[in-house]
């Protein structure tokens, strides 16, 4: 007798569940690497968080980049995260026909979801490529940056960021785009 396995949804199943009501509009759910997650609701400080980064991260871009809050990113067959704040190259019409499948920069506002966001949420990023994702640690009032991706056996999906750099209020980050990030500009 085989050995009992979960099943993966792709992202196919997981748009027809939506589609077909079984999960609805309003649920905050995100699928990840087939598993169909329900993220906690986001209170205030969450919330702020993730403006605070959305207006941040668009004057650290500017043109070329597209600054997306709680998007899907379509990251393989089998996980489409919403994280809280994703920069993409080009413009909005560019995923008028699918969600962008990479990101120069991800990231989570986290406070429930911190140890989540570190080690499920940044295994998944780092497998699909993504160069450098940042937590907004809202716990301990600091901001990670997670970077150089690459294979790490101990790591969920077997990657994770190699590099991982923690900045206080009162410091400044160089963002991807050369521009630069003050940590206070992120916190609520």
């Amino acid at each position: 007798m085989s050995a009992v396995q979960l099943r993966r949804w792709t992202r196919q199943e997981y748009h027809q569940l939506a589609e077909s009501g079984v999960l609805r509009p309003d649920e905050r759910v995100e699928l990840i690497e087939g598993e169909i997650v329900e993220m906690p609701p986001q209170l205030s400080p969450h919330a702020t968080g993730v403006c605070l980064a959305e207006d941040a991260l668009r004057a650290a871009f500017g043109p070329g980049f597209v600054v997306r809050a709680q998007l899907p990113l379509a990251l393989g067959e089998y996980s489409e995260p919403e994280p809280d704040v994703a920069v993409v190259v080009g413009g909005p019409r560019d995923y008028a026909k699918a969600h962008p499948t990479t990101a120069v920069l991800v990231v989570e506002v986290s406070d429930a979801t911190l140890a989540f966001d570190r080690n499920v949420k940044a295994s998944l990023y780092a497998a699909a490529g993504i160069p450098e994702y940042w937590i907004v640690n809202l716990v301990h009032r600091q901001l990670e940056v997670h970077c150089d991706p690459g294979a790490l056996p101990e790591a969920r999906y077997g990657f994770g960021y190699r590099v991982r750099t923690i900045a206080r209020p009162g410091e400044v980050v160089a963002a991807p785009s050369g521009g630069r990030v003050a940590v206070d500009d992120l916190l609520p």
